[in-house]
């Protein structure tokens, strides 16, 4: 009798968890010898200089065929199921015209070239007025060229959400549901902070985000050779676009930091079995719901503790200076990968 069943390629499902991978010796030493030959501080400041530049390098030679169409959202994130709503349409930008009975603002960051807005509006879900944003110019074309595009109930638009540009387009406090899957591994880890308050600032009080990313140890991390680590769980591909692998617990703690409640996140381990080409694979995600607190939550102050709650706002700051190295390790000890069809 055969090991696994006679099919091209199958899932052994997945397990949740909120403990890390147990490395054994040979992963362990493969992390070390990461460390033999990093990537210099020129290096790393040029790629974080050129990030648009390899992104759009990226679509251009791949197009729309390098990610599969994410028809698994609706299943992990029930908040995208229509009839899910609780709020009504706000307000918009002056030039967009809303479809009437839409129900909920989405904004999808990241959003490539539509593979999870798409298969929304394939499967029924156009209780929706969505965004779509990405950092590269040539991503928000494809998707714009799309046959399900329609400017009556979305809108794609070129931004780097790591930046206010994000502003031009959206007003504070107007959205209910950001997805952020598999993009905030690709931003620098010190514009983390800066990503998830901009974020957090566009929600609606009780707004979610649906969050999912590469998890430490992933099969992804584990593969790269010496001279592609920028820093600890920070690394370059060939292309030059980069990735981060981040732990669950450090996950829960970049969102706290804003003022976001963690709702729920956890690892996700995946196993994908193909017996024809000898093939076994190991995931590693982490995925999470955080939600902005009802407004009546965000004010109260906690006469026990005598603290208040503070949200921080990038614009506080004058601007972010980047740093490499050094920094980036002492203040973002988990994360980052490669890019896989998911």
């Amino acid at each position: 009798m055969d090991r696994f069943p006679k099919q091209k390629a199958f899932n052994l499902g997945d397990v949740v968890t909120d403990s890390a991978k147990v490395l054994t010796e040979a992963e362990k030493a493969k992390l070390v010898e990461q460390n033999k030959r990093m990537v210099t501080p020129f290096q790393a400041l040029k790629l974080e200089q050129d990030v648009r530049k390899h992104w759009d390098l990226f679509y251009k030679r791949n197009e729309t065929r390098f990610f599969k169409d994410r028809h698994w959202t609706t299943r992990e994130f029930s908040e995208l199921l229509s009839g899910e709503a609780t709020s009504a349409v706000e307000a918009q930008p002056e030039g967009v015209e809303n479809a009437r009975h839409a129900t909920k603002t989405l904004l999808e960051v990241g959003c490539g070239v539509g593979n999870l807005i798409f298969p929304l509006i394939e499967d029924g879900h156009r209780d929706y007025f969505i965004y779509a944003c990405d950092l590269s110019p040539r991503a928000v074309e494809l998707v714009c060229k799309h046959n399900l595009y329609d400017e009556r109930y979305m809108k794609a638009f070129p931004c780097d959400i790591t930046s206010e540009d994000v502003f031009e387009t959206l007003t504070v406090g107007s959205l209910d549901i950001v997805t952020l899957i598999f993009v905030l591994s690709a931003i620098h880890p010190e514009k983390f902070h800066m990503t998830l308050a901009t974020i957090f600032r566009l929600l609606k009080p009780g707004g979610v985000v649906l969050f999912r990313d590469y998890g430490l140890y992933d099969m992804a991390q584990l593969r790269f050779k010496p001279g592609h680590k920028i820093a600890e769980n920070f690394y370059m591909r060939q292309d030059g676009t980069r990735s981060y692998y981040f732990a669950e617990t450090e996950v829960s703690e970049l969102f706290r930091k804003v003022g976001f409640d963690v709702e729920v996140n956890s690892y996700i381990h995946r196993r994908t079995i193909n017996p024809k080409e000898n093939i076994d694979v190991p995931r590693i995600f982490v995925q999470g719901k955080f939600k902005k607190p009802d407004a009546a939550c965000s004010r109260s102050v906690t006469s026990k503790s005598r603290t208040r709650r503070h949200y921080w706002d990038p614009r506080d700051d004058d601007k972010v200076v980047i740093h490499v190295g050094k920094m980036v390790s002492k203040l973002y000890l988990r994360n980052e990968g490669e890019c896989f069809n998911i």
